[in-house]
């Protein structure tokens, strides 16, 4: 496959990480957004190929890690209903709630199915009109134009025993509480490239420009990445700040102009908290008043639902870029993929579990 070799290729990894090191001339701390590109990094040990002056942390882009744990546990209550048929993505399964996970209230008895799209929940709730189907809506702009199709095609096909359970989240106004706070010293920005395949990258430029930072769109292949990162790290030693596409073979300026269009139908903007992190303002989708009768939170009253984080858990603090996986004191102890205390360990985008299944334990070459 073409991207596949070409991309993983040995030599030109070692070429591009050779322009980096004769281009460095000073210490920048960038971010990756997207949890993929994060596995790619340590899986592949790009952080050995760079020069020391670079330091590369991990961002909250991993939307199972940063789904609030209230949200967790109100799927955990809708999924132990008698009445309900509740569908997700595998991934979720396995995260904690309060006391227990998905995984356990399918072993209790309940009605929890793994979907490989949201449309086949929809085909679920034509199949059994007795029940109330339920789809655990989670992600970020790139899998919200299929979960606005399904609400979509719902309602054009009269289905009115099936709602999502929403948890969009946004990267742009992530990226903004990041370079916003007083803590941050993030100096360049690798963009996800799946989600500007959706939504473009017009929306960077303001960011770019007003916190002068580079941000480059950059794939999930490791000489993507390499090439991603010598992207932004010739803008910061030319001084520029630029939002630059290193993606081209995917993504366009403009983005996915009918999936833009389909979920600014189905979906409107709203306040989203972010676990670990807190309340980010109009950082995720809620269904828009026309299709609001689609909210599994409003049918089954579950607003009441808080929940608080287990205290030995720092994913918080991890998603922020402010430490390492290998920098919790739980780490590969009480918290384990068997037996995880946050997202963070079970998702399939997770630095933590990135970090555990790849052997990235402690402060060795390739995880400074």
């Amino acid at each position: 496959m073409r991207y596949i070799d070409e991309y993983r290729d040995r030599e030109a990894a070692r070429k591009v990480s050779s322009m980096i090191r004769a281009t460095t001339t000073r210490p920048w701390t960038l971010m990756e957004i997207c949890g993929g590109q994060t596995h790619t990094i340590v899986k592949y040990g790009l952080e050995a190929l760079l020069p020391e002056e670079i330091t590369l942390i991990h961002g909250p882009g991993c939307p199972v890690c940063v789904t609030p744990l209230e949200l967790i546990d109100k799927a955990i209550a809708i999924a132990s209903r008698a009445d309900v048929i509740f569908t997700s993505f595998g991934d979720m399964l396995r995260v904690p709630g309060s006391t227990k996970d998905l995984l356990s209230v399918k072993a209790g008895g309940g009605d929890v199915r793994i979907v490989y799209s949201p449309l086949d929940a929809v085909t679920l709730a034509r199949q059994h009109p007795d029940k109330k189907v339920v789809f655990f809506a989670v992600g970020f702009e790139t899998t919200a134009p299929p979960n606005a199709m399904a609400v979509f095609q719902a309602k054009k096909l009269g289905v009115t025993n099936f709602s999502i359970l929403c948890s969009h989240v946004l990267v742009p106004p992530a990226i903004q509480a990041i370079l916003s706070s007083p803590s941050n010293h993030v100096q360049g920005f690798l963009a996800a490239g799946h989600v500007c395949t959706v939504m473009g990258y017009e929306e960077y430029i303001p960011l770019a420009e007003r916190f002068q930072v580079p941000i480059v769109v950059t794939g999930f292949e490791p000489v993507d990445i390499l090439q991603g990162i010598a992207m932004t790290i010739t803008q910061l030693e030319e001084g520029r700040h630029e939002v630059e596409n290193q993606y081209v073979r995917s993504v366009r300026r403009d983005g996915n102009v009918p999936a833009k269009n389909l979920i600014g139908e189905v979906f409107e903007t709203t306040d989203r908290k972010w676990r670990g992190i807190g309340e980010i303002p109009r950082s995720g989708y809620r269904l828009s008043p026309e299709y609001e009768v689609f909210d599994a939170e409003r049918i089954f009253d579950v607003s009441g639902i808080n929940a608080q984080e287990s205290p030995l858990c720092i994913a918080g603090a991890i998603l922020q870029g402010l430490k390492k996986p290998h920098n919790c004191s739980a780490f590969g102890k009480e918290c384990s993929p068997e037996h995880p205390l946050g997202a963070p360990m079970v998702s399939s985008e997770g630095a933590c579990a990135a970090y555990y299944h790849y052997g990235r334990l402690g402060s060795s070459p390739g995880t400074r």
